[in-house]
């Protein structure tokens, strides 16, 4: 199996350059905000271990909200991001993406204030590890789904379209599929590349922080529990007087988040915004991020993220000193039905993170309401939520409910044999 990993290379865009920059980024694109895979600035499309990536001004709109605690606006810098989902370590991937568009990539990071070759070395340094990384089905590689992809396509132009009339001609259809397939890859004309070997570092890496990460829970627990009564009167009074920023947002604003939207099955999805003051938050921040990379990390890696099955990759990173959060996806399906898919499954989980974030609809012991007051979120999260300049998906037109059921054609076709429910099931399938 090989693991995912992402860079997110972050660096202050030079005062006043902003507009040119996004003039630049522009040329990139094929649609609004879509990446022209083989554009002449950073051709992501020849980056054979890319899933997908970014290029995102992260301008915050929302950074005089400090001052609903008395605070003046903060000053803080526009920054230019570079964010990536790849196949193996995000070094190798880096590398590769500045052998193969190193001249493009210092033109678009020269508009940065301390940028400087070598770029490699220049993008590793600004490379900032988030403080949570998603991905929905960890060892599915670019490769694979290319792969999957191809064998789906071809077996459902052969496949019979007629009724199958028994059970036998079932099994018949399935072996003359399968036969069909061999002969194909022998021939090079389909490629069913065996998984490789999880890398053993990554596997001692990950039992190694399930340990420590439950072992110092266990110590705290009870100093937790000691001291809980009291978290939870502190939070309370929190809760009881953090102001509420939910105004709707502008409409030039949002018809310019709405324009790089719905060009294809999946989209993109990039917020920013500023913690509540006071070590409290801080603190109850960090902790929640901490949780949710653990399970991130070591139980939602098949599929979905608590009960949303809808999100590619995510990512949540720590900016200015704890000062703001961004949060980017990949997910699937229109915009309203993602903030519905949220509200509906997993509010108190959007609850714990985001209730941390000046404005945020008021939310009673943590859990409740918060997120469960639906337009008062809506209006926060499209507040908050940030144009992407440029997107880039290596495989266009593919949902993971499409890249599950391919998986589950190569599946049918490389097993010795099958009952005849699982010959029918896998027939639907094509």
């Amino acid at each position: 199996m090989t693991p995912q990993s992402q860079f997110t290379v972050v660096a202050p865009v030079t005062r006043g350059r902003e507009d040119a920059l996004r003039e630049l980024l522009a040329t990139m694109t094929s649609q609004p905000g879509v990446a022209d895979p083989d554009n002449l600035l950073v051709p992501f499309g020849n980056c054979q271990r890319l899933h997908f990536a970014r290029l995102v001004i992260l301008e915050d709109p929302t950074l005089a909200d400090t001052e609903a605690y008395g605070l003046p606006a903060a000053q803080l810098p526009v920054y230019l991001a570079l964010l990536g989902d790849c196949d193996g370590r995000s070094r190798e991937c880096l590398a590769d993406l500045s052998r193969r568009a190193g001249d493009g990539l210092s033109g678009i990071f020269a508009n940065c204030e301390d940028f400087k070759e070598p770029l490699l070395d220049w993008m590793l340094a600004h490379d900032r590890p988030p403080a949570v990384s998603y991905v929905n089905w960890v060892g599915r590689t670019v490769l694979q789904i290319g792969e999957e992809s191809a064998l789906q396509r071809a077996l459902s132009q052969r496949v019979s379209r007629t009724p199958v009339a028994s059970s036998a001609e079932a099994q018949q259809r399935w072996h003359d599929l399968a036969l069909y397939v061999r002969r194909e890859v022998s021939a090079g004309r389909l490629a069913l590349t065996p998984d490789p070997a999880t890398p053993l570092a990554w596997r001692l890496a990950k039992c190694a922080n399930a340990v420590l990460v439950l072992s110092g829970t266990l110590i705290a627990l009870p100093f937790l529990i000691l001291f809980l009564p009291l978290l939870l009167l502190w939070l309370r009074r929190h809760e009881k007087t953090d102001p509420e920023i939910c105004p709707p947002p502008d409409p030039r604003a949002l018809l310019e988040l709405q324009q790089l939207e719905d060009y294809d099955v999946t989209n993109q999805y990039t917020a920013l915004g500023s913690v509540k003051p006071g070590p409290f938050r801080s603190w109850l921040l960090t902790a929640v991020l901490a949780a949710i990379q653990f399970t991130c990390r070591h139980v939602f890696t098949r599929g979905h993220l608590a009960r949303v099955q809808t999100i590619h990759f995510a990512r949540w990173l720590v900016l200015d000193d704890g000062a703001r959060v961004m949060f980017a996806s990949n997910y699937d399906g229109g915009h309203q039905p993602y903030m519905d898919d949220f509200i509906n499954k997993v509010a108190w989980g959007l609850n714990l993170v985001f209730s941390n974030g000046i404005g945020w609809p008021r939310t009673a012991w943590l859990l409740k309401q918060g997120a469960r007051r639906e337009h008062l979120f809506k209006y926060y999260q499209r507040r908050h939520q940030i144009p992407t300049q440029v997107w880039y998906k290596a495989y266009p037109g593919l949902t993971l409910i499409d890249l599950a059921r391919n998986h589950r054609i190569r599946e049918g076709i490389e097993r010795a044999g099958m009952s005849d429910s699982e010959v029918a099931a896998w027939l639907q399938l094509l």
